[in-house]
């Protein structure tokens, strides 16, 4: 059994965030190509954003630390710490209203 701490993580990649120029940091914690699941960390600071793009597929966005905005088509939705999403399946962005860091899990489609 492998384990792993959240808060360290999150403490970890919005130093890298900070520092970094883009202002965010990103690093995957299960999964990939071969797996069914894929959950990525990703760290924001305040004020930054992932621009718009395409839904993954079936995700989940969970806010662990901060506050997010996703806005998707012509709704938005605004999440803290402990907040769970369904993400939509439609181009969409996210912001970071203070300095933040999510978890977002995405169903990948294995091919036969």
């Amino acid at each position: 059994m492998e384990g792993l701490s959240l808060g360290t993580l999150v403490d970890e990649h919005l130093a890298i965030a900070r520092a970094h120029e883009s202002g965010r940091s990103a690093v995957t914690i299960h999964g990939g190509r071969e797996h069914h699941l894929r959950q990525t960390l990703i760290a924001l600071v305040d004020g930054r954003a992932l621009g718009e793009h395409e839904s993954p597929g079936e995700a989940t966005l969970q806010v662990l630390r901060g506050r997010v905005r996703l806005h998707a088509g012509e709704g938005d939705w605004e999440g803290a710490s402990g907040d769970y999403l369904l993400i939509p399946p439609s181009r969409h962005d996210l912001t970071a209203l203070e300095d933040a860091a999510v978890l977002l899990t995405v169903a990948n489609r294995l091919s036969d």
